[in-house]
């Protein structure tokens, strides 16, 4: 086994094949981390597409009368006049100690 690491050859390639895996600036280990920040950026890049498709509903949503008249009841708490408004609140969904 000895006899091989003599042969100036194979010191040459075993030279080659470590600088080109661990040191050179084009290395396994620059690629592995760059592959995984392309797969991030992938990541996110299909996230923000699917919520630029729920925005774009809710969009639509909010250009019919009944669609803005939803939103205002649900989120702020608007309402017609001479009209009560009621808000229950379950005790499950109610911040406590407990549950917290």
């Amino acid at each position: 086994m000895l006899k091989y690491f003599k042969n100036i050859f194979v010191l040459i390639t075993l030279g080659f094949v470590i600088w080109m895996l661990f040191l050179d600036s084009n290395s396994y280990l620059i690629h592995y981390d760059l592959n995984e920040e392309i797969d991030e950026l992938e990541n996110e890049k299909e996230y923000y597409r699917k919520e630029i498709i729920k925005d774009n509903k809710a969009i639509k949503e909010l250009k019919r009368e009944e669609g803005l008249e939803k939103f205002a009841r649900e989120a702020y708490y608007m309402k017609r006049v001479n009209e009560d408004i009621y808000i229950i609140e379950y005790a499950d969904s109610l911040k406590t100690k407990n549950n917290e």
